[in-house]
């Protein structure tokens, strides 16, 4: 048996990973984590019976102790839970699908106890890849990627020699607003901002996806994860979805990695490495699908994109003053305070009144990240 914890088991990749559990019936899961969601956490809990489980606050820590009274399972809160969940003696791999900057500290306790990371919070890289890395290779653990694009990236590589890489290309959707201009979106809502064409995914990364800002953070997260400078990762907008990504080698040559838009597969992919298991869904018929098209993404629409580019050219702290500054815009859209085209706006305000900090520690990223927040609130 297998045995893993999930940090963020009630959301989109939590919850598919999961899914995994139950079709392939070898794995244990032996920690889970929610924010907030106590019901559904409860319903996680009775079912695949884990030794611990943790929410964000002691009240509801409370209340799903209250509820969970007849399980063997122990329950905590806040960080102190997430990084006791992280460490647990018997988990080989860790999930993080939390969302946010969270994922840092108990992705780093794990890697110091020697657990592998299935690594779906993006932003754990994005602020803080200085970090992670070294310390993933001082301690000899396996980072496998669960975002498609660096999963197709990571299937690409395989038996390739990474210093005969020409470039990479990470393919994107475009988004729900592909093909407009900026007059179009001044009054777009957030209800049009979640339709997204063709992936399911939760809501905070569903609207990365529609200002291209998720494709800035996946640039900044592949060149941690794969060692490549900025300007050999190009985007590559195809909007059937199909080539999750792609790497040109030396040669010219080109790999890439095609399927359906279903995130089970790199989930899938990243806990049984180097295994393929057979996995059910829908498979692409060429013959339905006719053709693929391909695009430049339209970066003066939508300015996120080469925002990120210019972060992670910059470095040190500012990758982190990006992602803090895209995480409260987005709320704030989301909470209807602010327009969609405001999002970048906040972004590159933030960015342009931050002094850059060389090596950032963890403290100082999350003091940095507080501190953009209230920028931010200052500013609207």
């Amino acid at each position: 048996m297998k045995k893993i914890a999930i940090l963020g088991s009630t959301g989109s990749i939590g919850t598919q990973t999961l899914e995994i559990v139950r079709e392939q019936k070898d794995i244990e899961v032996l920690g889970i984590s929610a924010g907030s969601n106590v019901k559904l956490l409860e319903q996680q809990i009775r079912e695949f019976k884990p030794k611990l489980a943790c929410v964000w606050t002691e009240a509801d820590a409370k209340e799903l102790k209250s509820k969970v009274k007849d399980q063997n399972v122990k329950i905590l809160s806040g960080m102190e839970g997430l990084i006791e969940l992280a460490i647990m003696e018997e988990v080989e791999i860790l999930v993080t699908a939390i969302v946010g900057m969270i994922g840092i500290r108990p992705t780093i306790a794990a890697i110091e106890h020697g657990k592998n990371i299935a690594l779906a919070n993006k932003e754990t890289l994005v602020t803080a890849g200085h970090i992670i890395m070294p310390l993933a290779k001082e301690h000899h653990v396996s980072i496998y990627p669960v975002d498609s694009e660096h999963s197709a990236v990571f299937q690409s590589l395989n038996g390739e020699n990474h210093k005969e890489i020409e470039k990479i290309l990470l393919t994107a959707s475009g988004g729900p607003f592909r093909g407009k201009k900026r007059q179009d979106l001044y009054h777009v809502e957030a209800k049009d901002a979640l339709k997204h064409p063709n992936w399911s995914m939760g809501r905070k990364i569903t609207i990365d996806s529609a200002t291209l800002v998720n494709k800035g953070l996946e640039v900044i997260e592949a060149k941690w994860l794969f060692d490549i400078e900025p300007e050999k990762i190009e985007v590559v907008v195809q909007p059937q979805s199909i080539i999750h990504s792609m790497v040109q080698y030396v040669d010219g040559g080109i790999m890439a990695q095609l399927g359906t838009p279903d995130m089970k597969l790199p989930i899938q992919y990243a806990l049984y490495y180097p295994e393929r298991r057979p996995l059910m869904g829908k498979r692409v018929d060429f013959f339905e699908l006719a053709q693929m098209t391909f695009e430049k993404p339209d970066t003066k629409t939508f300015k996120g994109l080469d925002l990120a580019y210019r972060a992670i050219s910059l470095g040190g702290s500012m990758p982190t003053v990006f992602n803090a500054a895209n995480e409260k815009a987005v709320a704030l859209f989301l909470e209807g305070k602010i327009g969609f085209l405001q999002i970048a706006d906040l972004i590159e305000s933030a960015m342009e009144s931050h002094k850059r900090l060389e090596e950032p520690n963890v403290s100082e990223i999350l003091e940095i990240e507080q501190d953009t927040y209230d920028k931010i609130i200052r500013q609207i």
